[in-house]
């Protein structure tokens, strides 16, 4: 059992929790909590378990525990590990799962998110989990958004962030190009859109741009784009969150 916060791996576990570029330099992250740890181990992407003892006592978890490497914290030492006020006493390394633009836009004619330069962690975590629920094709994100893989962004994804295929492409405006010379139209989300979002033609497959939570769409990205979409407000509302905007665009392109 490791009952110290000066053991190597402890040391090793908080800079994958803390730093995006240990993240990328391993290619691992973290996923803290039961579900997470189980889903990671279902996808055949979990490298090692710490937990606490106790919870060898659930026999899912000691079935899991039985195929994979594994380690006991002592609870003062867990709490040091943990991202969340109130952990639920396991954590694992995961594999990060890799896609490139390229076979992403070249698999199949879909429908696409494209975030540019979101920030927000719990925005993307959230949009990766509706991306799910509405069966986007893939999620691509320009170099300037948030790590998919920060602890609170895999946190908020519940999971789909093992399922969900996306890229961080280095240049988003290519990324547009490539979608439209394979005949798929990409609209951005804009106050004062040419169109209602619910008028267009997605039925051919489309994607769809959201611009960063306090700038939205930049000028460079707009340029690529085949037309610019709104959605309605009442009241006094400039826009809508950007997750919730992403939803009712995601949902409308896949009815």
């Amino acid at each position: 059992m490791i009952t110290s916060t000066a053991n190597g791996q402890i040391k090793e576990l908080v800079k994958l929790q803390k730093s995006a570029k240990e993240r990328k330099k391993t290619g691992c992250f973290i996923a803290e909590g039961i579900k997470l740890v189980k889903e990671a181990f279902l996808e055949d992407m979990l490298e090692k378990v710490y937990l606490l003892d106790k919870l060898l006592e659930d026999s899912e978890i000691k079935e899991l525990c039985d195929q994979t490497e594994y380690e006991l914290v002592a609870e003062s030492v867990f709490l040091d590990i943990a991202d969340t006020v109130t952990p639920q006493g396991i954590l694992g390394i995961v594999r990060q799962p890799k896609y490139s633009a390229e076979e992403l836009i070249n698999s199949e004619k879909g429908h696409f998110l494209l975030l540019e330069d979101l920030r927000d962690p719990g925005n993307l975590g959230t949009i990766m989990r509706t991306a799910e629920g509405a069966g986007m094709n893939a999620v691509l994100l320009s170099k300037g958004s948030v790590d998919l893989f920060n602890p609170k962004v895999v946190r908020a994804t519940m999971g789909s962030v093992f399922r969900v295929p996306f890229c961080y492409a280095e240049d988003l405006g290519q990324v547009i190009d490539a979608l439209k010379a394979r005949g798929i139209p990409v609209y951005g989300t804009m106050m004062k859109g040419s169109k209602r979002y619910n008028e267009c033609d997605y039925r051919s497959g489309a994607g769809i741009v959201i611009g960063n939570e306090a700038n939205g769409i930049s000028e460079d990205i707009a340029a690529h784009l085949s037309g610019t979409v709104m959605i309605p407000m009442a009241g006094r509302l400039e826009s809508l969150n950007a997750a919730v905007a992403a939803a009712v665009l995601m949902y409308e392109m896949i009815r």
